[in-house]
């Protein structure tokens, strides 16, 4: 990203963002987990965008030009971290447990994590990360021109139910070589990546406060019960719990 700002720490914080407001594209030397308590986080780079519920948090690795956007009101937790117990080296998004949320919200919010009980906090904090496990909902970006032309499409229009064929006409390309795109360029096929679309969308919706159904219908599911169904078993949790 052009302009992004050296941080050389990466403060561990909390902060509260106004919706759809966000932290420009910027990088550290550290490495750095973001979490949103309230509201639903995303963090784009140059290749991908992540967003991350409250049931997720976003691993951004030292070095990694980045930038943060919330929707809906969001109040997000920034750990700061010079180790790396993930050993995780691109950005992703990781489930978070019960304890992991209350240890990243208390913690994050502590004046003073030196004391022994801070420490100790700390030790657990990453005794827990280092057992998260990746659970992403990742759109990553085009790059050939006849691809990004298709993903533009969908990007306006998540609901635009045409297949590979179709899109590729006003794209100037057959379906066989979108599909080969899309696993070239994407690594994952067109119907995985449009199903990474709409959960983006979706997600973004519900935090500001979209019903379930209108979500499902505005994203190109069927029924809400069709929307449901994927997203419970994408990301563990029903449409209602994110509301």
């Amino acid at each position: 990203m052009s302009n992004s700002r050296h941080l050389p720490a990466a403060p561990t914080t909390s902060r509260d963002l106004a919706a759809a407001s966000g932290v420009s594209a910027h990088w550290h030397d550290e490495h750095q987990i973001v979490y949103a308590s309230r509201g639903v986080v995303a963090v784009h780079t140059e290749t991908s965008r992540w967003i991350a519920p409250a049931h997720r948090a976003l691993w951004i690795p030292s070095g990694a030009v980045h930038s943060h956007r919330a929707y809906g009101v969001t109040r997000l937790h920034f750990l700061g971290l010079t180790q790396n117990p993930l050993k995780l080296h691109e950005p992703t998004a990781l489930a978070v447990s019960p304890l992991l949320r209350e240890l990243l919200i208390t913690y994050t919010e502590l004046t003073d994590r030196e004391t022994p009980a801070g420490k100790r906090m700390r030790s657990v904090l990453l005794d827990q990360l280092a057992t998260a496990t990746e659970q992403p909902v990742r759109v990553p970006a085009a790059h050939d021109p006849r691809l990004a032309a298709v993903c533009a499409t969908l990007e306006t229009d998540p609901s635009d139910s045409r297949g590979l064929e179709a899109l590729g006409r006003e794209a100037g390309a057959s379906g066989r070589t979108l599909t080969r795109l899309f696993r070239e360029e994407m690594g994952m096929t067109f119907p995985q990546w449009r199903t990474q679309l709409r959960l983006y969308h979706a997600l973004r919706l519900l935090a500001e406060g979209q019903p379930v159904t209108a979500v499902a219908l505005r994203c190109g599911f069927a029924a809400a019960s069709a929307f449901i169904d994927v997203f419970r078993r994408s990301l563990g949790h029903t449409p209602g719990s994110y509301l």
